[in-house]
């Protein structure tokens, strides 16, 4: 689905839901979780075929509440398969940085053996924007996650991506969290 883009404001991390300091924005988070999966089979590429898979997840509070990371496994959608988002905030720019990891690239750059760049930003206004840059099909691409309903006990997650600078998106990855019963 492709649209208009939105003008999306920086956060005003001062009106976060932790108050001035957003170290503790991703506590809702935290625990195990179902996460039912909406995907798009192919993205940037006029698809409107879409997948859906469930999958489990627990979140972990990393050491000195520098961070949080959790894992994803979706084994009917891909076995084998592990992902880990690791989440990491910084007091001083009051923003977190969101890395993507799993088993099959490890999150690394094949040249340079560096993480892969993250995606940065916070939370405002009962939402979590984040942004960063990404290359798909060797052609480099904005993307962004958005985060919502955190304090509903049903959290969302989406995924979108802008081959054109951000005039617009296509949202291909939604992730909706439920407690496991």
């Amino acid at each position: 689905m492709t649209s208009t883009p939105t003008a999306v404001p920086p956060p005003n991390l001062a009106t976060s839901a932790t108050g001035p300091t957003g170290a503790r924005d991703f506590d809702f988070l935290m625990g195990p979780w179902h996460i039912r999966n909406t995907r798009l089979v192919q993205r940037l590429a006029g698809c409107t075929e879409w997948e859906t898979f469930d999958a489990t997840g627990y979140a972990r509070p990393l050491p000195g509440g520098i961070g949080n990371y959790d894992d994803f496994i979706a084994a009917a959608w891909k076995p084998g398969y592990v992902g880990m988002s690791l989440r990491v905030f910084s007091p001083a720019a009051q923003r977190w940085s969101i890395y993507w990891l799993d088993n099959a690239t490890g999150g690394v750059d094949a040249a340079t053996g560096l993480l892969q760049p993250p995606v940065v930003g916070g939370f405002a206004d009962g939402k979590g924007i984040f942004n960063g840059r990404d290359v798909l099909g060797g052609r480099p691409i904005l993307v962004q996650f958005e985060w919502s309903l955190m304090h509903t006990g049903a959290p969302r997650w989406q995924q979108s991506f802008s081959a054109d600078e951000g005039h617009t998106w296509e949202m291909n990855w939604v992730m909706e969290f439920s407690r496991p019963v």
